[in-house]
C-alpha cells in the first residue's frame, strides 16, 4: 500500500491526543456532508418539477412534431410527408393546423388558437386524461361542429363546461386586408358548440388560449385546402425515440423540422435547466466554504502529529512525503462528507418521494400537494466529483505552506 496512503488512514482514525482535533474533524465531516446533502436535494426536486411539467405536456403535446422551416404552412399530399406516416415505427400520425382567431360568447370575446386535428387525436396524446366534464372527446358529428376548450379559457368567456347557445368564431380571410369600410365582410365567421368536457393542462399557455376543434373545422374557417401548420406522431413502444428523430430529420432534410416534446416547449425547459444549473453554482460555493473547514482540521492535525513528522524525516522522508500525507487525510475528509450526504441526501429524497415529508404548504392549490422529487444518477455522480475535487483543491495549498511552517 502506498505509504502515504497508509499514514493518512491511520491519522484518519486514530485517537489524537487532543480531543478537540477529533471534533474539528468531524464538524468538516459535517460541513461537506450537508452542503452535499443540500445539492442532492435541491438538484433531485428540480429533476421532480422537470418531470412533472414534461408529464403535463405529455398529455397534450405529440411524441414527435414536423414543422415547416420556410413557411407557416406545407402541403400534407408532400411526398416526403406521406413517406414519414408510412414509417413502421409510426403508430399514429395527425394532420394539425394552429391558427389564431378570436371568439365571442354573450358579449365576452377573446383571441384564441384554434387547433384543428383529425379524429385520431384521442389515440395521438393523453388527452383523455386531462378531461374534465360530463361529455366525451368528440370533434364533430353529422350536424355540428365541437370545439374543447382549455378550463381558463371557459372562466374568460364564461361559458361554464357545457354552454346553452354556441361560441361564435372570427378569423380573418386568407390573403385579404381588412376592409376598414365594413370590416365584417373581412372575416370568415362560424360557431363551435361544446361536447360537454373542458382540458386542463396546468399550463397557462393552454388552459387560457387553446380550443381543439376538428381539422375539417379549421380548414373551412382558416381558408385552408391541403395545407397544414404540422404533422404529429406517436410512436410504437420500444422504438428510441431519439433515433427515429433522427432518421426522420434526415429524410425529410433542411425544409422540415423534427422537435420532439422537450424541443417543442424549450423555452419552459431552457429556463428550469438554467435556475438548476444556477442553484448548483450557489451551493457549490456553499461547499467550497465548508470545504475551508478542512484547513482548520489539518493544521491542529499537523501540530498534533508534530513528533511524528520529524521522526519520518529522520527516518528519510522528505516534504513531497510529508504534503502528500496531510494531502490525502484532507481528501478523505472530504471523501467521507461526500459519500455521507449523498447516501442521506438520496435517503431523504426517497422518503420525500414515497411520503411527502415536505409539502407546498397550499392544499389543491398546486398541482401536486408536496415537493417532487426525481435522483438520477448523473447528478449524483457530477455531485460526487464536484465534493471530491472541491475538496482536494481547497487542502493542496494551505497544506504545503502548513506543513513546511509548522514543521521546521
Amino acid at each position: 500500500m502506498n505509504l502515504s496512503l497508509y499514514i493518512a488512514k491511520r491519522y484518519l482514525f486514530s485517537k489524537k491526543s487532543h480531543n478537540a482535533i477529533n471534533i474539528i474533524s468531524g464538524i468538516s465531516v459535517c460541513g461537506v456532508a450537508l452542503a452535499t446533502l443540500a445539492l442532492v436535494c435541491t438538484l433531485s426536486v428540480f429533476n421532480g418539477f422537470q418531470e412533472l411539467v414534461a408529464g403535463l405536456f405529455t398529455a397534450f403535446d405529440p411524441e414527435l412534431k414536423i414543422t415547416s422551416i420556410d413557411n407557416k404552412f406545407f402541403d400534407s399530399r408532400d411526398s416526403l410527408i406521406i413517406r414519414v406516416r408510412e414509417l413502421p415505427e409510426v403508430e399514429i400520425s395527425t394532420l394539425s393546423i394552429e391558427e389564431n382567431a378570436m371568439v365571442q360568447y354573450k358579449g365576452r370575446q377573446t383571441v384564441v388558437t384554434i387547433k384543428g386535428v383529425e379524429d385520431n387525436f384521442e389515440q395521438l396524446t393523453e388527452i383523455d386524461s386531462i378531461l374534465y366534464g360530463y361529455g366525451d372527446f368528440i370533434l364533430h358529428d353529422e350536424i355540428v361542429d365541437y370545439g374543447i376548450f382549455g378550463v381558463q379559457l371557459t372562466s374568460t368567456l364564461g361559458t361554464g363546461v357545457r354552454p346553452i347557445d354556441p361560441i361564435k368564431v372570427y378569423a380573418p380571410k386568407r390573403g385579404q386586408q381588412v376592409n376598414m369600410a365594413n370590416p365584417t365582410s373581412s372575416f370568415q365567421q362560424d360557431y363551435l358548440f361544446s361536447p360537454g368536457v373542458v382540458f386542463a393542462v396546468n399550463q397557462e399557455k393552454y388552459d387560457a388560449t387553446y380550443i381543439l376543434a376538428s381539422l375539417d373545422f379549421a380548414r373551412r374557417l382558416f381558408d385552408y385546402n391541403t395545407e397544414v401548420t404540422s404533422l404529429e406522431l406517436r410512436l410504437k413502444d420500444g422504438v428510441n425515440t431519439e433515433k427515429v428523430q433522427r432518421n426522420i430529420q434526415n429524410l425529410l432534410g433542411e425544409r422540415f423540422r423534427v422537435q420532439n416534446r422537450y424541443e417543442q416547449q424549450s423555452d419552459v425547459f431552457r429556463i428550469m435547466e438554467i435556475e438548476k444549473f444556477i442553484s448548483y453554482l450557489f451551493l457549490s460555493f456553499i461547499l467550497l466554504v465548508a470545504c475551508f473547514n478542512i484547513i482548520g482540521s489539518l493544521s491542529m492535525l499537523i501540530i498534533d502529529k508534530k513528533e511524528d513528522v520529524k521522526t519520518l524525516r529522520n527516518l528519510g522522508a522528505d516534504n513531497p512525503l510529508i504534503v502528500r500525507i496531510f494531502f490525502v487525510e484532507g481528501c478523505f475528509i472530504a471523501l467521507i462528507g461526500a459519500l455521507i450526504g449523498i447516501v442521506a441526501g438520496i435517503g431523504l429524497c426517497l422518503l420525500q418521494e414515497h411520503y411527502g415529508l415536505i409539502s407546498l404548504g397550499s392544499q389543491g392549490g398546486f398541482v401536486v400537494d408536496s415537493y417532487p422529487v426525481s435522483v438520477q444518477i448523473g447528478d449524483v455522480v457530477l455531485i460526487f466529483f464536484t465534493v471530491l475535487v472541491m475538496g482536494c483543491l481547497s487542502v493542496l495549498y494551505p497544506v504545503k505552506y502548513l506543513s513546511r511552517r509548522l514543521t521546521n
